[in-house]
């Protein structure tokens, strides 16, 4: 028995588990007071944010939808984390992996399985050379990847919207809506939970999810991507190549966003439609810090964002309050997982100072 003990207290998985339920709790305390504040009913807006993210079969079905693209974009975030680096631009990543698997699963015409399958490849490997640009420049010339995933998200949205607007290259000339031709049935991925929207895009998220926890902690190259975010010096004396691994740690970021707009189109809308990520690239972020960079946390991480947002429409539709409380309760969540983080950096800030 003291054994088992000593082994819990000596668990970091544990530890980090328990502080972030702890966080998680923390943050629905502080919602309800601020919505006890505004006046809100308390029991009101958490029955409707159950109901609608948990309440029946559909509600289920649009919780995971929403999961699904959440898992990769956290992957995303995570694997540059883990190397030193702060991918933000997942959201730009997915776009630009979303518009080249709908060219791909609309114009190519091959076997049901294998037209699937070339279609996520294709939209992996837009994302792959989204975020590949800015680990080269981070590589090469030192350029601030904050800034170049940001801005490159922009210019993602920007470029997409061009070539889906009605006198755009890739516009569906049958409708006026910014979107594609729809793609053809053999690269659609089939849904699993009619009559919901969730597809097979969720077992690829899965499968993410093994590769990258296999990669991270089961290869050298894995091995030495970690090494590099947790000490650069240390790592370049052990004989890491350090610019090769920014720029793979950023390229593999891509890919998995990429994929996370390839299931988007090829699982949920069957086209690329304009404006279709509510700012699921964002929620990445959110759910990287959330599963504590962790690939497994990832997916619990991503179930909580989920319904967050399938709850806060249930929420707004019952007029208990507002949408945005689940906005809300999600910022809170975020700062109270890193507000430990940000304590013991101020004191070792003032102890480096005191001495």
């Amino acid at each position: 028995m003291s054994s088992f003990i000593r082994w819990v207290r000596q668990s970091t998985f544990l530890r980090e588990t328990g502080i972030t339920f702890l966080s998680i709790s923390l943050a629905f305390g502080v919602g309800c007071i601020i919505l006890w504040v505004a006046g809100y009913s308390i029991p009101a807006v958490f029955a409707n944010l159950w109901k609608g993210a948990f309440g029946n079969r559909l509600s289920i079905g649009q919780t995971l939808t929403k999961a699904t693209p959440i898992i990769l974009t956290s992957l995303s975030f995570l694997v540059a984390f883990r190397s030193g680096l702060f991918n933000i631009g997942a959201e730009g990543q997915m776009y630009v992996g979303a518009i080249a698997a709908a060219v791909v699963a609309a114009q190519l015409h091959l076997p049901a399985v294998l037209h699937a399958i070339v279609s996520l490849a294709a939209g992996g490997l837009a994302g792959a050379f989204w975020g590949w640009i800015p680990g080269y420049l981070k590589a090469r010339r030192g350029v601030n990847e904050f800034v170049t995933t940001m801005m490159l998200s922009y210019v993602a949205i920007g470029l997409t919207d061009f070539l889906v607007a009605p006198r755009g290259p890739l516009h569906d000339p049958k409708y006026m809506a910014n979107q594609t031709a729809r793609i053809d049935l053999t690269a659609m991925l089939p849904r699993i939970m009619k009559p919901t929207q969730v597809s097979w895009a969720i077992v690829v998220a899965g499968i993410a999810v093994l590769l990258v926890w296999y990669y991270l902690f089961r290869t050298p190259s894995g091995y030495e991507l970690r090494a590099v975010g947790k000490s650069p010096t240390a790592a370049d004396y052990g004989g890491v190549r350090i610019r090769r691994k920014l720029i793979l740690a950023l390229s593999l970021a891509g890919v998995l966003a990429g994929l996370a707009g390839a299931g988007e189109v090829l699982g949920t809308h069957f086209r690329f439609v304009d404006g279709f990520s509510p700012g699921y690239g964002w929620d990445g972020i959110a759910g990287g810090l959330i599963a504590r960079a962790h690939p497994v946390g990832a997916i619990f991480a991503a179930l909580l964002m989920g319904a967050l947002r399938a709850g806060g429409m249930q929420v707004q539709r019952s007029g208990a309050a507002p949408g945005d409380i689940a906005a809300v309760l999600q910022g809170l969540v975020i700062f109270f997982i890193i507000a430990p983080t940000l304590i013991r950096m101020l004191f070792r800030w003032r102890r480096r100072r005191a001495e």
